[in-house]
């Protein structure tokens, strides 16, 4: 609660011009409102851009909760004239959007000026817990950082972002949201002629990696340290009064980026494109273009047309973070200490034990999934073997920790029928039964835990593919119910859905994803 508190005194006169109510939409309704603390800051970190208009805007999709959550009027949005808002088309008196500078690592190779080159932030609400959460257009035309590009996208690539955005929330990992799908009406030309669209997003913060390399690049400590004393007072107030922030900040970071990639990890999401420029310091999920979640468990899986390497594979979505964390380390060395040598020093304490957090997070996590309370030094082996398994056989990930609670129920046979070798899963099951018989919780509840734990419903590649399909081709009605599947992912809901939890046959799951741009 104090964080805006603390902008609004750091930045008072942002926050008083970009706080009135926009009251000249439609029929004179409150629709927005909304602040923009981050144009207090000085011009370099961000160009002043307009929208550009489309030609019939109409909404696809409108997330009801969530505009109710962050203090919207959810009826005017969900009309005509929301549409048109959302869209680009109609940037109320009092708001002053803007696209925000980044640099970043793009697979390795840093690249010192990247930006918003196609999304431009609104401004900020105060959710009903008094944070402050962003809203951004995604698509709504070009800004001085588009590089050539033409700052739009289509409905495919933002119905995408919707949909595993919200599924993301519904599995209790920290990310950025959708709060609308608006069609322009408009043509996007990427290989071929594609129907247009603009996504309108929420995060706690759009402030990422890159961000900090943009004025470390430039030698910019001042505006190193203005940036970094803003990301503290709007996302880790607690901060304020530590004798070292800036690296109170990055320990922070460390441990929001272990946490979120473990919590990836459990549910078999690859993220797919880790640049440093899509590493949000808020420990948020961000940017969602060639994500995709496994089938087979495979730690060498990768789904990205783009990651011809396999860079962002499965497996080395802890590493790449680690090295995120180290870039983001490096801008930080001025502010740390004056001393270049204390400075690394001290760092390198942070970066290091990303490793210990990161494992931390994601064993905790796995023995949750498996029914474990407490902890015991063989429990990583434990997991270990149960991995090994699915990995020989190709096992389906989240078909195999689901079926498992059916174990605890006392029925091996559905968790069995997925391993070929069924002697090899069943001196697993005597091994996992030893263990419970040790676990300090006991048996009355595990299985219904390890249902909380494991979703029966995720967004399975085909399906998302068979949603967008359907979608670009103007029929909403598959999008909409699998939403609808993934917004409760672990209660199951009947036979008429059984579909949604099954994995795509062994020949569909050959699969690519793109990023869209």
């Amino acid at each position: 609660m104090s964080a805006p508190t603390s902008l609004a005194s750091r930045y008072p006169e942002a926050y008083l011009i970009d706080s009135m109510e926009c009251t000249d939409i439609g029929s004179g309704q409150t629709m927005i409102s909304l602040a923009n603390t981050y144009s207090g800051l000085p011009g370099r970190f961000y160009a002043h851009v307009q929208p550009t208009a489309v030609s019939e805007p109409r909404m696809l999709a409108f997330n009801r909760p969530l505009a109710l959550e962050l203090g919207l009027d959810a009826d005017a949005l969900d009309s005509p004239e929301g549409a048109a808002l959302l869209a680009g088309n109609a940037v109320p008196e009092g708001i002053t959007p803007i696209a925000m500078a980044y640099a970043g690592h793009q697979f390795g190779g840093f690249v010192p000026q990247l930006g918003d080159g196609r999304a431009i932030l609104l401004g900020e609400a105060l959710d009903g817990d008094g944070r402050r959460r962003d809203i951004q257009l995604k698509g709504a035309g070009r800004t001085p950082y588009s590089r050539g590009g033409d700052g739009r996208a289509a409905i495919g690539p933002v119905l995408r972002e919707y949909l595993v955005s919200e599924a993301m929330h519904a599995l209790g990992i920290a990310t950025t949201r959708a709060l609308a799908a608006v069609a322009t009406g408009d043509m996007v030309y990427r290989d071929t002629a594609l129907p247009g669209a603009v996504l309108t997003r929420v995060a706690a913060s759009h402030i990422r990696v890159g961000t900090f390399q943009f004025f470390a690049a430039r030698g910019d400590e001042d505006g190193l340290r203005q940036l970094a004393d803003y990301a503290i007072d709007r996302l880790y107030p607690e901060l304020s009064e530590r004798d070292n922030r800036y690296l109170g900040l990055l320990e922070a970071v460390a441990g929001r980026q272990a946490r979120l990639v473990a919590r990836w990890m459990h549910v078999g999401f690859i993220h797919g494109v880790m640049n440093t420029d899509n590493s949000s310091i808020s420990g948020e999920t961000i940017d969602f273009g060639p994500c995709a979640f496994m089938d087979a468990y495979d730690p060498a899986t990768v789904f990205s047309s783009i990651d011809r390497g396999g860079r962002y594979q499965y497996q080395n979505q802890p590493g790449i973070a680690q090295w995120n964390l180290a870039r983001f380390a490096e801008t930080l060395l001025p502010l740390i200490d004056g001393d270049s040598e204390a400075a690394t020093e001290k760092a390198n304490g942070a970066v290091v034990d990303f490793a210990r957090r990161f494992q931390d997070a994601w064993l905790a996590g796995l023995r949750r999934k498996i029914g474990l309370a407490g902890a015991e030094d063989e429990d990583g082996a434990l997991v270990q073997g149960l991995l090994d398994l699915m990995q020989s056989d190709a096992v389906d990930w989240t078909g195999a920790f689901r079926r498992l609670g059916d174990c605890a129920r006392g029925n091996d046979t559905p968790f069995r029928s997925l391993f070929g070798d069924r002697a090899a899963a069943d001196r697993w099951l005597t091994s996992w039964r030893d263990r419970l018989s040790r676990d300090p919780d006991g048996a009355p509840d595990r299985a219904a835990r390890m249902d909380r734990e494991n979703p029966l419903y995720i967004p399975r590649n085909h399906l998302v593919e068979e949603a967008l399909a359907a979608a670009i081709a103007g029929e909403l009605g598959p999008f909409d119910t699998l939403l609808s599947v993934l917004a409760d992912p672990c209660a199951d809901q009947g036979p008429e859905r059984r579909r949604y939890a099954e994995p795509a046959p062994r020949d569909g799951r050959i699969y690519k994803t793109f990023c869209g741009t």
